[in-house]
């Protein structure tokens, strides 16, 4: 917690450069926005190393460790995913094609949808299998769609203003793309208020992003809750995206004395300005029943835990809860890979602030609680009760629990899990569907179903739903129809290159195995086991290798790439 004064002329300054200098960027021509974004990639790449090494000095292990593959997946990969999607769309409207290929907004069953994901040769040789469709909200035409996309830079400009960012304090690149999108989607200026938990990563991103702070356009502060609420109601800020809690959006909006509830019911809020946010909730992690072989069981354990244990479980879609069919011969058979996969991961610790609080109530509550490694990885195999801990609020520590549904058939547990995820579950930002090809071509429509009843801003079909927020194209927030006075996950979407409007969900799908394995179970491709699982042997070299062709792409480097994921 930052213990100095509060600096507001500081502050003050920081915003006055930045209001004198919105009104040159919201001018700024595409062919220079273009080029902003292309300096950036050298800048990342250079800068790749130190940051990923930064945050794997804060979580407590080295930079050569197995667990660093997650500080270049979430930060310099992220980041440079990030920036290539944005370049490919605006290097297409500069070239004087509309953002979206004609073929890529289609309407199925009365509804309009967008293919997102590929986007280009790169995304289908090194992605080989993935894809993303984004579901548009009801009564929004293929038209409509074809003609808001990237609205900002076809001829409807926005008015230029000033936006406060406060930024995450978990995934590293977290920040730096919600910057990218109130710069390129809403085409504000930036003041960044870095989250003291990893305000360390700040003298990076100042490097990356030097070129725009010259130019007055992007202002990075530090500080914690005195700071943000000073920043919050400044009248130089127009807009607010805050990444974190509810809790914390609701301090910012209602206050946190005795009145804060009555200001929340007469919707009397302390800041009255556009305000959006991603704030997490309780990720489920749906296993659909089928005929599964052992590789199987032991691909989706890894999958599963890579989705909870992660970043030690301090990610805001972090797979919260497992939902299990009761009547399922795998079942047992799925969790003892699980728990095989969680007894042999190399220790780590919770780093999080108040992780070891809220692991002490999960144990409290389950006493008989399984425990792995080093102690710190929980696993709770049978919850009955809704209103238990790990089903009732977001822990972002690494515990795991296990819900058991009945239902005899696939499309009977698919409509009790669906019942269950939307009606018990807090938060609508992510979920995931494992689910194995021939069920799926079996229950055709009990999929379908599923896929389209969930309440989620993505669901990941057979890939933990983070993919989403990686790859850049793909819009990221929380499911449509939270309110500032019951927000749950949040309001709003950010990263989405084509910048989209109406937006409903985002469906990402992935290989339900790797290759080779994958030709045989009905999902052929080229993919081998991701470089993000936890348990992928050389996952941190091969993400430092994708990171490095993402950010300068050339034929010579895929060699390396393949051959470092292969071994994985």
């Amino acid at each position: 917690m930052n213990s100095t004064p509060l600096d507001a002329a500081a502050f003050d300054r920081a915003l006055h450069e930045l209001r004198e200098n919105a009104a040159s960027w919201a001018a700024a021509p595409l062919a220079e926005r273009i080029g902003l974004l292309e300096r950036l990639m050298p800048r990342i790449r250079a800068a790749a190393a130190g940051l990923a090494a930064a945050g794997a000095a804060a979580k407590g292990y080295s930079p050569d460790s197995p667990w660093a593959a997650e500080d270049w997946a979430g930060g310099p990969w992220a980041l440079a995913q990030n920036v290539s999607a944005r370049l490919h769309v605006l290097r297409r409207i500069a070239a004087g094609q509309d953002p979206l290929p004609a073929r890529a907004v289609h309407e199925h069953g009365g509804r309009t949808r967008v293919d997102v994901f590929p986007a280009t040769g790169w995304d289908r040789l090194l992605l080989s299998g993935y894809s993303a469709q984004v579901r548009m909200g009801a009564g929004t035409t293929a038209e409509q769609v074809r003609h808001r996309a990237a609205a900002l830079h076809r001829g409807r400009p926005e008015p230029a203003g000033v936006a406060l960012v406060l930024g995450a304090g978990n995934v590293a690149a977290m920040t730096a793309v919600d910057i990218l999108h109130k710069l390129y989607a809403e085409g504000q200026v930036v003041v960044a208020k870095m989250n003291p938990v990893n305000a360390y990563l700040r003298p990076h991103f100042e490097r990356i992003f030097a070129e725009f702070a010259e130019r007055g356009w992007l202002r990075f502060v530090d500080g914690g809750p005195a700071e943000g609420a000073y920043l919050t109601t400044h009248d130089g800020v127009d807009s607010i995206h805050v990444t974190g809690s509810e809790r914390t959006h609701d301090a910012i909006l209602w206050g946190t004395d005795d009145q804060s509830e009555q200001r929340r019911r007469d919707d009397r809020p302390l800041v009255d300005k556009p305000f959006t946010s991603e704030l997490g909730g309780v990720s489920p992690c749906i296993v659909v029943p089928g005929q599964w072989s052992a590789a199987d069981f032991r691909f989706q354990a890894e999958h599963i835990v890579t989705s909870k244990m992660n970043n030690s479980g301090h990610n805001c879609i972090a797979s919260q809860v497992l939902v299990l069919p009761r009547a399922w011969d795998g079942t047992e058979r799925l969790l003892d890979e699980i728990r095989e996969v969680l007894r042999t991961l190399p220790a780590r610790s919770d780093y999080y602030p108040g992780a070891d609080r809220r692991l002490a109530a999960v144990r409290a509550a389950h006493p008989d609680a399984e425990s792995y490694g080093d102690g710190g990885r929980l696993l709770v195999p049978d919850i009955a009760d809704h209103d238990d801990v790990l089903l009732s609020g977001e822990v972002f520590a690494s515990a795991l629990g296990v819900v058991r549904l009945s239902g005899e058939t696939p499309a009977e547990f698919l409509g009790n899990a669906v019942d269950f995820a939307n009606g018990t579950l807090p938060g609508t930002l992510g979920a995931t569907l494992i689910v194995h090809p021939a069920t799926e071509r079996a229950h055709r429509a009990a999929v379908e179903a599923a896929i389209a009843e969930l309440r989620y801003g993505t669901l990941g079909v057979n890939c933990w739903s983070a993919v989403g927020f990686l790859l850049g194209y793909t819009p990221w927030g929380a499911y449509p129809g939270n309110t500032r006075q019951a927000v749950g996950s949040g309001i709003g979407f950010v990263n989405n290159a084509f910048m989209l409007e109406d937006v409903e969900k985002t469906v990402v799908r992935a290989p339900f195995a790797p290759a080779p394995r994958g030709l045989f179970t009905g999902s052929p491709s080229l993919s081998p086991r991701p470089p993000y699982f936890v348990t992928n042997r050389t996952g941190r070299t091969t993400l430092q290798r994708v990171t490095g062709f993402t950010t300068a792409p050339g034929v010579s480097q895929l060699p390396a790439v393949f051959a470092s994921a292969l071994r994985g």
